[in-house]
Order: structure tokens, then C-alpha cells, then sequence
């Protein structure tokens, strides 16, 4: 009987250290202690935040990213959120890169060799950030001509006087705009394309035109046109003197013309009239006595 006892006894030692080891064995992975799921990478003209889930909870989270040309670097560091912005990490926007969640434990007590961790998918900045919305610097209508100037989006990227490069400065002659436009109230749509960025369109002369621009990257297969630009609208004034030219110009300054002659014939009229009257009014007179 006792020695059932003991060999019962031994059994239980045995389960109970199995479970110890089995706990701290990083390969049996924690309940406490989950890894990243659906990563996914936001970016918007080169500005690119890493996103994931879940929330964490007693545990944090540290991104370590790394392209097929660089070393690993690490971002946000000891996090309990679940973005980060990793945009200093990729400047060097056509290299490929892939980022690695880890999950740590808060309080140290556990250790692991090499902590878990999730991967991203891949990803190319040059080929997969998103083109955001173009915008119109100025445009003007002048008789049949429309000219439109557009402004490159800038990226968060410095150009070595700090300012912010321009996707202009990134994509070059990869780079192309097309100026969507139509006459006002109408539903037919022309376009015209240019690399740089200036339109000068042929259009009727006295209507009103409204349009838009949109950017495309030529070597791209998918995601290759950007964001819409703000749309804009002529204001020609079709009830003014425009809308009848030149004639309408010339009734008006002949008829002011006349306006100006007859002001100044009525000021030289009334300048000799009280010249006249003062003269008269002098010769009228009573001498004074010697």
C-alpha cells in the first residue's frame, strides 16, 4: 500500500513538473501572449502607418522593419497601440520591405530566446502608395484658351534645403496629369493629358467650363492613378459686356466720351457766365468821393 502511495505520489510530481516545462517553453506558446493579425500597411503620398490587431493587453508590441537592402530598425518601441508610422524607416521608396510584430511581456518575468513575432506582407512604397489628391494653382480663361496650372503633392520626404519633396521630385517623367473637362451643364467629357504640369485647352469662347485633374504613374499595373482633384468652374459672365465684345466697349467709351465733354462744356459754360457777372457787377460800382 505504500508503495502505491509513493508511486502515486511520484506520478503527480512528475505531471506537475511536465506542466512547468511546458509553460515555459516558447514553442507552446501563452495565453497571455498573443501575436500580431491582419497587418496591413496605409500609406497616402509616402506617408505609410503599419496597422494590426488585436488590442494588446498585459503585453506590448515592438515593430522591427527591414527592406531587401537595408538592416533591421526598429519602430515604436514597447507599444500597447496598434499603429505605427513607419515613414522615416522607408525612404528609400522603391526598395521592398517587411515588418516583424513582436510581442513582449510587460512584466520580464517571462524569457524567450527570440520573442514571437507576425509578419507583414511585403511592401513597395514606390509602387503601392497611394496618389492623393492633385491641386489646381491657378487656371484662367482667356477668349478660347483655358490654362490650368497644377500643384504636385508633396511627400513627407526633405529635399537638402528642407523643404518637402513633391511627388514630382520622386516619380519624374513617371509621372503624368490628365485634365478631365466639359462645358458647364453639359454631360460630354473631353480630357487632355500632360508630364508636365500645365494645360492650355481650346474651347468656345463665351461658355463656362468645369473640370477636374487626376495623376497617373505610368510603370504601374495596379493602383496606378491618384485621388481626384477638388473640381473647379469658370465664372465667365455671359450678361456682361463680354458676351457681345468689342462693340458694346466702344458704345460705352463714346458714350462716356460725350458724358466728359458735356462736364467740361457746362464748367467752362458757368466759369465765363460768373466772369461775365463779376465784370458787370464792378462797371456798376459808385465812385468813392475824392
Amino acid at each position: 500500500m505504500a508503495r502505491a502511495l509513493n508511486l502515486a505520489a511520484a506520478w503527480g510530481r512528475a505531471l506537475l513538473l511536465a506542466a512547468l516545462l511546458s509553460r515555459l517553453d516558447p514553442c507552446s506558446g501563452n495565453s497571455e501572449l498573443s501575436t500580431a493579425v491582419n497587418i496591413t500597411w496605409s500609406s497616402i503620398n509616402f506617408k505609410t502607418i503599419l496597422q494590426w490587431q488585436p488590442v494588446p493587453t498585459n503585453y506590448v508590441h515592438t515593430v522591427r522593419i527591414s527592406g531587401i537592402n537595408s538592416n533591421w530598425e526598429k519602430a515604436c518601441v514597447h507599444t500597447k497601440e496598434t499603429e505605427c508610422d513607419v515613414t522615416d524607416k522607408l525612404e528609400k521608396v522603391k526598395d521592398t520591405y517587411t515588418a516583424h510584430i513582436v510581442s513582449e511581456m510587460l512584466s520580464g518575468t517571462e524569457k524567450f530566446e527570440e520573442p514571437p513575432y507576425a509578419i507583414s506582407p511585403k511592401f513597395t512604397p514606390y509602387n503601392q502608395t497611394t496618389i492623393g489628391k492633385p491641386g489646381i494653382q491657378t487656371y484662367e480663361l482667356i477668349d478660347s484658351k483655358l490654362k490650368v496650372l497644377v500643384e504636385d503633392p508633396l511627400t513627407p520626404y526633405r529635399l537638402p534645403n528642407k523643404s518637402f519633396k513633391s511627388i514630382r521630385e520622386i516619380f519624374k517623367n513617371d509621372l503624368k496629369y490628365t485634365l478631365y473637362y466639359w462645358k458647364d451643364g453639359s454631360t460630354g467629357k473631353k480630357e487632355a493629358t500632360t508630364k508636365s504640369n500645365q494645360f492650355e485647352i481650346s474651347i468656345d469662347k463665351g461658355e463656362n467650363y468645369c473640370f477636374y485633374v487626376q495623376a497617373t504613374i505610368l510603370s504601374r499595373r495596379e493602383n496606378r492613378k491618384s485621388q481626384e482633384s477638388n473640381m473647379n468652374c469658370t465664372r465667365y459672365q455671359k450678361d456682361g459686356p463680354a458676351e457681345y465684345g468689342t462693340e458694346v466697349l466702344i458704345i460705352i467709351a463714346a458714350a462716356a466720351s460725350v458724358i466728359l465733354i458735356t462736364i467740361i462744356g457746362l464748367s467752362v459754360a458757368l466759369y465765363k457766365c460768373k466772369k461775365t457777372k463779376a465784370a458787370k457787377e464792378k462797371e456798376t460800382m459808385p465812385l468813392n468821393d475824392v
